[in-house]
């Protein structure tokens, strides 16, 4: 059962970051010791942050929306400190958000059913227990069934087909629900390729249309009203950042960061050739729009998830800087790193003063910082063996 003995540190991290890991110079680690013992520190802080918030009944925040405690479970889970990851309150928390999944296999209560399906199915898959393989198996069902196909079956005659909604009676995919639908079944991949049972597996094609949908990509984009900078939108027709006029006076959806860099994730998940030019489009967005001052587009709404997206696919991408329209290059993981450890509280949580996306709740909040520090501190450059 080695299979499932293993945590985000070495599967999820094992995942995205092998490119950079084996280019690494033999010195690569001696810039972020210092930084890595600050992060060790916030990360055990805010995980103590949130173990002293956890209900007694076991779940965090709010009982109808079990994707608190997925996250919550997540970053104890990933946290370099043994003690967080192994806690008894760990274990509480794991048989309460088990206690949430349906037959159907999502694990919710009313709403947000991708959403909560995936922040669990994650959290599932860091837990390393043997004993979760069935209820990830059937989460990871009931997400490619939650895959939408509409209009005329099999074709991607919709501009919503091959993308994934919030679930139940929404009329959209989203950019948002389908890339954490996607890094959920890509996280848990090697439970289905492990099981005796052929499992079902996502209409990889259909995904990859749906995600060029929402990029400003005239090429690759077959919408109306878009650019054509490579940046992303949330879905087809829409953008959360609103709209702009272009050079040539038209009327365009506006692309943002976290999105963007969803794409992006989603597009590496896809196993998107890395010269595709819709990879290099959303790349070289990303290098001129680089800024944490602000998710581009968004201002401070949805500051903490863009972090954490960010963290996610740079990583994935293998990148260790980002280059600017000045021409100056920036070390992300130092810059970011340091812009979280900056912003925690003296009771080890974190919180945004932008109400937007709940992210004036230090619950919720703390859980995408310890998350971003934690998949920065596994993503650090490893020097080479025998160096």
């Amino acid at each position: 059962m080695k299979l499932f003995a293993s945590t985000f540190k070495t599967s999820a991290i094992a995942l995205v970051a092998a490119s950079s890991s084996l280019v690494a110079a033999e010195n690569s680690q001696a810039p972020y010791l210092s930084l890595k013992l600050e992060m060790e520190h916030a990360i055990t802080k805010g995980n103590q942050y949130l173990k002293s918030t956890q209900d007694e009944k076991g779940f965090w925040k709010n009982d109808k929306i079990p994707a608190y405690t997925a996250l919550a479970l997540t970053a104890a889970r990933r946290s370099p400190n043994e003690d967080d990851a192994s806690a008894p309150h760990v274990k509480k928390g794991y048989e309460w958000l088990i206690a949430q999944q349906h037959k159907d296999g999502g694990i919710y209560v009313k709403g947000l059913a991708t959403y909560n399906t995936s922040t669990s199915l994650m959290a599932l898959s860091a837990s390393g227990d043997p004993a979760h393989k069935e209820n990830i198996l059937s989460a990871r069902r009931f997400l490619i069934n939650l895959q939408q196909d509409w209009d005329i079956k099999g074709e991607t005659d919709n501009p919503n087909d091959g993308g994934i909604g919030y679930g139940g009676s929404y009329p959209h995919s989203d950019m948002s629900n389908t890339y954490l639908a996607i890094e959920a079944l890509k996280l848990s991949e090697a439970y289905a390729k492990d099981s005796a049972k052929r499992q079902p597996e996502l209409n990889w094609d259909a995904a990859i249309q749906f995600i060029s949908r929402t990029q400003n990509l005239e090429e690759t984009n077959d919408q109306e009203g878009i650019s054509n900078d490579g940046s992303f939108v949330y879905f087809p027709g829409n953008s959360k950042a609103g709209t702009q006029k272009d050079k040539d006076g038209r009327e365009t959806l506006r692309g943002y960061g976290s999105m963007s860099y969803a794409g992006l994730l989603s597009f590496i998940y896809a196993d998107l050739d890395e010269d595709d030019v819709r990879v290099k489009a959303v790349k070289q967005w990303l290098n001129d729009n680089y800024t944490l001052e602000e998710n581009p587009g968004l201002g401070e709404q949805g500051l903490f998830y863009y972090y954490h997206v960010m963290a996610k696919a740079l990583t994935a991408a293998g990148i260790d800087t980002l280059k600017t329209k000045d021409g100056s290059e920036h070390d992300w993981r130092k810059a970011l790193a340091t812009r979280v450890l900056t912003s925690q509280q003296k009771d080890g949580s974190w919180v945004n003063e932008n109400a937007r996306w709940w992210e004036n709740e230090p619950e919720l909040v703390t859980s995408y910082a310890v998350l971003t520090l934690e998949q920065i501190y596994h993503s650090i450059p490893q020097p080479l063996k025998g160096k």
